[in-house]
């Protein structure tokens, strides 16, 4: 391979930098497919620190869609990323099974949405319901990549 191309392609983050990845991000896009039909939709998310993403379904419409693309996909794409003043970049994509949690999860679940989820002090104004619309991503496989940072 040429190595003038090398700066471009970057390089594999290892599972710390992939950890600091999703530790700092706090959005991304979450991507599920019902029958077939794709759905990606952008979420502030938390993560654990060990092997799961949470995401609180807000706002939801009068149909339901990320509740039905969630219940009906076998397994959930997650990808987010952070882009350096520089124009370096830094990207994750984890996937796994996503379930909806239930309320003896809540408390691990707001934790994790107030570490690091974009603009948790939502959550202040989302009390806990019997039955919350929260979800758990959990991570089966992950992988990251750098480009412009050492």
């Amino acid at each position: 391979m040429d190595t003038d191309y090398r700066p471009l392609l970057g390089m594999e983050l290892d599972e710390s930098g992939i950890d600091e990845v999703l530790t700092e991000a706090g959005v991304g896009v979450l991507s599920m497919s019902a029958d077939g039909v794709p759905y990606g939709v952008p979420l502030s998310f938390g993560y654990d620190g060990d092997d799961n993403l949470y995401f609180v379904f807000l706002g939801a419409t009068t149909e339901l869609r990320k509740e039905m693309y969630a219940e009906q996909s076998a397994v959930a794409s997650f990808t987010t990323f952070d882009i350096g003043p520089d124009g370096s970049w830094r990207s994750v994509i984890v996937d796994g099974p996503l379930d909806r949690i239930s309320p003896g999860e809540w408390d691990i679940a707001r934790e994790a949405m107030v570490d690091n989820a974009y603009q948790s002090n939502l959550l202040a104004e989302y009390e806990l319901q019997e039955n919350p619309n929260v979800w758990a991503l959990e991570i089966k496989d992950w992988s990251g990549r750098t480009v412009g940072q050492q």
